[in-house]
């Protein structure tokens, strides 16, 4: 059997859960515009202070730094800080024949700790839970890139 094809388990596990975290990381980038467009704030370009269907009354201040759209900019650039990790760790990890259950347990667990990094990130939670969201999804990737590297090397 080819590892890369949906008779492969390990594999569907892996495209259900890297197309889970390819939409939360393209979903993010429109909560952003959402949130850019509802406040009429947060605005990064003096461009974007040209008045258009999108901006009907620019304003100077619609540059500053406005913590409603920011904080959902970090969400969105600490997940393009992860997210692309896992999936290519994760590709490695199903190259290399894992066995069901584990690829499920960390798979699917990398997914879990994102979006609860997401829920914890926009809901003001404190640090030390973000980071450790951040540290139990930043581990799992670690633990399927050694798994493929071990694999491969031995």
């Amino acid at each position: 059997m080819s590892l890369l094809t949906m008779e492969n388990p390990v594999f569907v596990t892996y495209v259900i859960a890297a197309s889970i975290m390819i939409l939360k990381l393209m979903g993010q980038g429109w909560v952003t515009v959402v949130r850019m467009m509802g406040s009429e704030a947060g605005l990064l370009n003096p461009e974007d202070l040209k008045p258009g269907p999108a901006n009907r009354n620019p304003r100077p201040e619609q540059l500053e730094p406005n913590d409603y759209v920011e904080r959902s900019r970090r969400i969105q650039r600490n997940d393009l800080e992860n997210i692309p990790g896992f999936l290519a760790a994760g590709l490695l990890f199903v190259a290399v024949g894992p066995s069901l259950i584990l690829a499920n347990i960390l798979m699917y667990a990398f997914v879990i700790t994102r979006l609860a990094h997401t829920v914890a990130y926009t809901s003001g939670q404190r640090h030390e839970v973000r980071a450790t969201f951040y540290t139990v999804g930043s581990v799992i990737v670690i633990v399927m890139a050694v798994y493929a590297l071990v694999a491969a090397l031995f």
